[in-house]
This record gives C-alpha cells, sequence and structure tokens, in this order.
C-alpha cells in the first residue's frame, strides 16, 4: 500500500535553523552554478578580449538560477535545498504550492536581497520571520506570496521523563479509594488505612521544572466530597502539544519556558517547553478548569497567543480568559497545543 502523505495543512513551520542551512545549500549550488558560468566566459570571450558577450553568458546563467529556483518553488514548494532538509513552501490557507508566479516573485526578492549594495540584505529578512508573532516564522518574503515553510519531517520529541513513583501512587490511590474507606474517614474526609494516607501525603515543591518536562504537583489530601466528584466526573481534558507531550488537565496549569506560579496559586500542572526562536516566555499563559468547561488565558506573555479554532486564527488578549473547545489549537510562541476531550 502506498503510504499517506502528510497534509501540509497541519504540518508545523519549519525551525529558523533548518531554513537556514537549506538557503545555504541552495546559495553553494548557485555559486557553484555561477563559478561554471564565469568559466566558460572566461575561455569562450573573456580571454580574446570580448567582455561584453562574457558579461552576457554570467547574465543568462544568473536568470537560468532564478527561473530554475523559482519553478521548483512554485511547483513542488521545494528547492534543492528544501528537498534535502524536508521543507516545504504552502499557502497558508490551504497548505497547496503557492505557484510559479509566486515562486518567481519569492527568488527574486532573495536574490535582491543577496546583492549588498541594495542595503536591505539577507539579515533583515531573517529578522522579519524571528519576530513573527503568529509563530508561524514567516519572513516579509513569505508574506509577499501568502506561503509559509513548514518541516515535513519534523524531528521527534525526546519521551517525557519518568514520574517520581510516589505521584502516581497518590493518583492512583485517589481515584481507586473504594467508598467503604471514604465512609470510614474521620473528620477532615482522610481515611483511617496506612496505605491510603500515605498516597494522600502532600509533596514538597521541587521548584520550576527543566524544558521539556511536565510536572505535576500533588493535591492537598482528598476529601470525601472531592473524591466523590473524581469518581462521578467522566468528562476529561486533554492537551496534546506539539513537542509530542500531553497533560491530562486536573487544575491549574501554566506553560512556559520554565514556568513559576505566583504566590498562594494551587498550580497543578508546569508545562516546561523548548523555544528555538525564544518566543515563549518564562510562564507564558496558564489553562484551567471551570467545573466541566477548560479554559485559557495569556498571560502577558512577550510575543501573545493565539487561538486557532476550525482554521480561524483570533489573538488572545493578555489576562482574559478564553473558553476551549474540542479540536481547538493555541499558540504559544513557537509551540502549539491541541485541545482534546476524552469521555
Amino acid at each position: 500500500m502506498t503510504q499517506a502523505q502528510p497534509d501540509p495543512h497541519h504540518l508545523p513551520a519549519a525551525g529558523l535553523d533548518r531554513r537556514f542551512y537549506a538557503f545555504a545549500l541552495d546559495r553553494l549550488l548557485a555559486w557553484l552554478w555561477y563559478a561554471l558560468a564565469g568559466s566558460v566566459a572566461w575561455f569562450l570571450f573573456w580571454s580574446s578580449g570580448r567582455t561584453w558577450a562574457g558579461l552576457a553568458v554570467l547574465v543568462v546563467a544568473v536568470a537560468a538560477a532564478l527561473v530554475a529556483y523559482g519553478v521548483a518553488l512554485g511547483r513542488t514548494g521545494a528547492t534543492p535545498g528544501k528537498a534535502v532538509l524536508g521543507l516545504r513552501l504552502v499557502r497558508t490557507e490551504d497548505g497547496e504550492p503557492v505557484g510559479v508566479g509566486a515562486g518567481l516573485l519569492r527568488a527574486v526578492v532573495l536574490g535582491v536581497a543577496g546583492v549588498p549594495t541594495f542595503g536591505f540584505g539577507l539579515a533583515s529578512l531573517a529578522w522579519t520571520a524571528v519576530m513573527d508573532r503568529s509563530g508561524q516564522r514567516q519572513g516579509w518574503h513569505d508574506r509577499l506570496v501568502g506561503g509559509r515553510v513548514v518541516d515535513t519531517c519534523p524531528v521527534p520529541a525526546p519521551p517525557a521523563p519518568v514520574e517520581d513513583p510516589r505521584q502516581v501512587v497518590n493518583l492512583t490511590a485517589m481515584r481507586l479509594l473504594p467508598s467503604a474507606a471514604v465512609d470510614s474517614a474521620g473528620p477532615s474526609g482522610v481515611a483511617a488505612s496506612a496505605p491510603v494516607a500515605a498516597a494522600q501525603a502532600p509533596s514538597t515543591n521541587p521548584g520550576p521544572p527543566t524544558p521539556g518536562a511536565h510536572r505535576r504537583v500533588d493535591p492537598p489530601p482528598a476529601t470525601e466530597q472531592t473524591v466523590v466528584r473524581r469518581r462521578a466526573d467522566a468528562v476529561r481534558w486533554r492537551l496534546a502539544f506539539d513537542t509530542g507531550e500531553q497533560v491530562l488537565v486536573e487544575g491549574l496549569g501554566l506553560v512556559g519556558r520554565r514556568p513559576e506560579g505566583r504566590a498562594g496559586e494551587a498550580v497543578r500542572h508546569l508545562v516546561a517547553l523548548e523555544s528555538q526562536d525564544m518566543s515563549l516566555s518564562k510562564t507564558h499563559a496558564q489553562f484551567h478548569l471551570a467545573e466541566d468547561v477548560l479554559v485559557v488565558m495569556d498571560r502577558g506573555s512577550t510575543n501573545g497567543s493565539v487561538l486557532i479554532r476550525q482554521g480561524v486564527s483570533r489573538d488572545l488578549s493578555g489576562g482574559k480568559p478564553a473558553t476551549l473547545l474540542p479540536g481547538d489549537r493555541v499558540r504559544f510562541g513557537d509551540r502549539e497545543m491541541t485541545v482534546l476531550r476524552e469521555g
């Protein structure tokens, strides 16, 4: 059977480092082509004093390179460098190739930006991609043709670290707590049996997590009401991050490079994510449950947060919560999470 190809519309934005390597490879191939054309011009024309004929050979070589790159980019979305690195240029709205005209325009813009005398420079184009608030890393030359560069073979995220076994015991004991143990609890709602009491012992806060790790903070001792509510609640919310990490929402969670809660906050989840271009703030946003509704809120981050619902994007205002629905995606800087509902 033929393996299904990934949908470019849902592929992640390509990392700036991989885009640089692809561009460098394309430029190397182009300069090798120019060197070959220069050699031909020298032996056939310049050595015999025919200067203009030699210059015409170079002009034709440059034009041929631009046309070749533009046509390949417009029809397939890939130049030789992008093909080697697994990158593609696609239209933002539907994930299809941008077309020959747009590909030629983008190739000309990059060619002009590479000429030092024009002053704009390739570094300025790269800076516009770094400062893209949408999280898609679209440079000015990408937005000019209505496209974005996606990664067709993103590097898999490393496996999440194994959690402290004591935390697993706590959660398991609370979910499997028998009704008889609840009935025999004292005034505080804590059962008298030693295993259950040990499982409900709160843990100390070891500090902010390292990037790429999700740490769950033990809740306070369970009462009869909270145990009954957890056993009766069949609806659960799960968040899937583009790093491969998933979080089953059980309370207040913070997302960022090294998230930390404010004084007095009962934080349940600390989700530390790596950010290649540092567009993710230290404590970027939060999510929490309001009854059976999942809510997200930007915490005044530098680059903001974007809610994507059925393909439509809207910015989240800092400090203003927004209700999430199954299938929603939320972009925090260069990271993204998808909302899943179970039950």
